[in-house]
């Protein structure tokens, strides 16, 4: 199985707060161009919690017929009403996308069993794959691999996991557990800089939002693992590490992201979801510096 990267990509919106359907045709067009392999709209990074279920499905389509096949697209399905997340996902499995991105129930506290049983349900519910996504900083809760073992065990449409969590150990866990029974378990990490030791211990590769900005520079690194080109491995590895401070610079780490599209050439909006539309100059300047500093220096 050869390393891919997914980009879990921003959202254009227009300067109203709603979906701007050419400038999202831009950014996709823009990562088929240079070589990434999938996207995921509508994830964190896509700021998903503004948009209503209307909003999402015509989010959804508009990948489907302007990406014609050209990326893996495993959209976000999430809802805390459950109806909802069935219901989307099914309308984006009938589209055709290889799978549904889909983190546990979040704000409530859930226990190993109540996860288990949450995605049980979903798995029987949903007609297509089911990736689930662990991401413990925004939901409190941290999907073990035993657990995941049992749910790829029982559900063949349980297809993988986005692990996005800074403890590399889970992750490897996670891949060598789920591995004992299913070789077509893809797991990928959530951080840029997991994506050697994830393809190592036999993941899938990342999920990683800087591929948005810096598609190219992915789809090299990916391109270099998948041929076994260790000096450019390490050389493209040590750029990303360095790149890693911009999702510090702000918590919604999107604004700063659309804002280098912007930079890059793309005819977009940088409008941004409240309560984080506004973008301190400062900021800004850090982080443009720090991406130019590393980028020219390569």
């Amino acid at each position: 199985m050869e390393a891919k990267i997914i980009t879990p990509t921003v959202t254009i919106f227009d300067n109203n707060g709603n979906i701007d359907i050419e400038g999202n045709k831009l950014l996709i067009q823009h990562l088929i161009d240079n070589g990434v392999n999938g996207a995921v709209p509508l994830g964190s990074s896509g700021e998903f919690t503004a948009l209503s279920m209307d909003e999402k499905k015509k989010l959804i389509k508009l990948y489907v017929d302007e990406s014609k096949g050209q990326l893996e697209l495993i959209p976000g399905t999430s809802s805390l009403n459950v109806e909802e997340c069935i219901e989307l996902s099914n309308y984006a499995i009938s589209l055709g996308v290889k799978g549904v991105l889909i983190p546990p129930p979040f704000y409530y506290g859930i226990s190993q069993e109540e996860a288990f049983h949450y995605y049980d349900v979903l798995a029987q519910k949903i007609d297509g794959n089911i990736y689930i996504y662990n991401f413990t900083a925004r939901t409190g809760f941290d999907m073990n691999a035993e657990t995941t073992f049992n749910l790829a065990k029982k559900h063949k449409n349980i297809k993988g996991m986005k692990d996005s969590t800074a403890n590399l150990t889970h992750t490897k866990e996670v891949i060598l557990k789920a591995k004992e029974i299913r070789d077509d378990f893809e797991v990928y990490s959530g951080f840029d800089d997991h994506f050697v030791p994830n393809v190592i211990a036999g993941g899938s590769g990342c999920i990683a939002a800087i591929s948005n900005f810096e598609p190219k520079l992915w789809s090299e690194w990916v391109e270099a693992i998948n041929n076994g080109n260790f000096e450019e491995v390490k050389a493209i590895g040590n750029i990303i590490d360095r790149l890693m401070p911009l999702y510090s610079v702000e918590k919604n780490f999107s604004h700063i992201f659309k804002k280098f599209l912007i930079d890059d050439g793309l005819k977009i909006n940088d409008y941004t979801i409240f309560p984080f539309e506004e973008l301190s100059e400062q900021n800004y300047e850090f982080a443009k510096k720090l991406r130019n500093k590393v980028m020219d220096g390569r």
